[in-house]
């Protein structure tokens, strides 16, 4: 089943291109609409594990759900976190990859 997630500290393509890549070898479909404001990602899910590995490889890329409860300084270092997946991001589209 598809669901979709409003995900925070998404800001262009290059952020989008991160989370394609890093969701690409567990989910067959992804969506990161980047029209809309917060962001939504779509994702084919099969399970509860599934989003469970969602949220975490999000979070580790310093993408968490939107209306997820963090600290000011978990808030902080994930947005820090997301300018370099964001960075990297730009950098692999730039190169086709």
């Amino acid at each position: 089943m598809k669901k979709s997630f409003a995900v925070a500290n998404i800001r262009c393509e290059g952020c989008a291109n991160s989370i394609k890549k890093a969701l690409s070898p567990h989910f067959s479909f992804i969506d990161v609409n980047l029209t809309k404001e917060p962001r939504i990602v779509t994702v084919e899910l099969q399970n509860e594990a599934d989003e469970e590995k969602f949220k975490e490889i999000l979070i580790g890329l310093g993408y968490p759900l939107y209306d997820q409860k963090l600290s000011s300084m978990d808030k902080l270092g994930l947005k820090t976190k997301s300018f370099v997946s964001c960075a990297v991001g730009k950098f692999t589209l730039d190169k086709g990859e």
